[in-house]
């Protein structure tokens, strides 16, 4: 391993940590017993809802419903629109009225990381391939496991630049392995990953899941090949697999 890189844990990238803060603040604007209410409301009802309609519905003073459904609206948990709800138009057809509905947006929040949907995603890209070429799903989750492994690999190239050294592209490489959940932890044996992004599935199902996280370091390190490293699977802690050094024998 490269001296010059960094012992301790690196911050996830800006984007992500933006992602993370965001979906926080999101969820913990739930904890405001009235402003949950209002959102429960919201959220179970079959079109948007006017600010009165949200009061009478929790129990609340309309100004009250108002401040709490535009913070909503500000923490990305509703979204608000304009409509005139007679369904005229031009003068004296009244001011729009703002309406509220559930966000599209989802948050979800985990700590540890973890990547399930991420996992669904692979595996049922795994099975319609298996379905239509006739390979074994498990054959066909590899390739689809190596292929996100590739997409990290090239995402860690654009992050480090052109003509980036190796230390630079190896602190990009453990970038973009920690905006992925794996928390990379560097060592004179080389990258252990200290987190499982996928651990509840791994509990029940290891041999998918740590052939599936081999799979996506082997895709990873065939864009590196100019760090040296070897994906190697049978770590005892954190994820089932580690990014061993050239010449390493641990």
């Amino acid at each position: 391993m490269d001296p010059r890189v960094p012992a301790s844990p690196e911050p996830r990238s800006p984007a992500s940590r933006a992602r993370f803060d965001a979906d926080v603040t999101g969820i913990a604007s739930l904890a405001e017993p009235t402003r949950r209410a209002l959102y429960l409301y919201v959220q179970a009802q079959a079109s948007a809802v006017s600010r009165d309609e949200a009061a009478a519905g929790v129990g609340v003073p309309r100004h009250v419903a108002k401040f709490h459904l535009d913070k909503l609206v500000g923490d990305g948990l509703l979204e608000a629109e304009y409509r005139r709800r007679s369904g005229r138009q031009g003068p004296g057809a009244g001011r729009p009225a703002k309406l509220y509905r559930r966000a599209a947006r989802e948050l979800a929040v985990t700590l540890p990381d973890r990547r399930y949907a991420l996992a669904g995603q692979l595996m049922a890209r795994a099975i319609t391939e298996s379905g239509s070429d006739g390979r074994a799903v498990a054959e066909a989750l590899g390739g689809a496991a190596r292929d996100r492994g590739r997409w990290l690999g090239d995402e860690a190239r654009r992050r480090a630049g052109a003509r980036a050294s190796d230390a630079a592209l190896l602190t990009a490489v453990r970038g973009v392995l920690d905006d992925e959940g794996y928390e990379t932890r560097p060592g004179p044996a080389g990258l252990t990953l200290a987190n499982c992004p996928f651990r509840a599935l791994a509990q029940e199902y290891a041999a998918v899941v740590c052939g599936m996280n081999l799979a996506i370091m082997e895709g990873l390190l065939d864009r590196l090949g100019q760090l040296g490293l070897t994906a190697r699977s049978g770590a005892a802690q954190g994820c089932c697999v580690w990014l061993a050094a050239e010449g390493s024998t641990a």
